[in-house]
């Protein structure tokens, strides 16, 4: 089950706590992302974090771009207009507005929490 989470509470509780809370909430969407996509077996939200910290982002910026098509095939499944932001996602994220596309993540997973899979 995915949880729906207020970006806005995200976004205030990622700053009051200087990113701690933003940490939490990246690796509970990774894990969302999976679930949704029906592969919660893939790479694992504290394993993307830590790959991200070892190679310098380089790994973070794959998996946004890897999360624009897992929202995809998830959307197609539970028929919602289906739309691959991969590299919007990518593209935020390489201008360091890594926090918009979180943002996005999380609203298309916000549309789909309630749906059944």
């Amino acid at each position: 089950m995915v949880k729906n989470r207020n970006i806005a509470v995200c976004i205030i509780l990622s700053i009051v706590t200087c990113g701690i809370y933003g940490i939490y909430w990246f690796i509970c969407m990774v894990n969302d992302v999976n679930t949704v996509s029906d592969k919660p077996n893939d790479t694992s939200g504290g394993v993307v974090f830590l790959l991200s910290l070892i190679t310098c982002s380089i790994y973070l910026w794959v998996w946004f771009y890897k999360a624009g098509e897992k929202i995809e095939y998830a959307q197609q499944k539970r028929g919602l207009p289906a739309t691959n932001n991969g590299v919007l996602y990518l593209v935020l994220a390489l201008f360091g507005l890594g926090i918009v596309s979180y943002c996005l993540i999380q609203s298309e997973l916000n549309k789909m929490s309630s749906m059944p899979a």
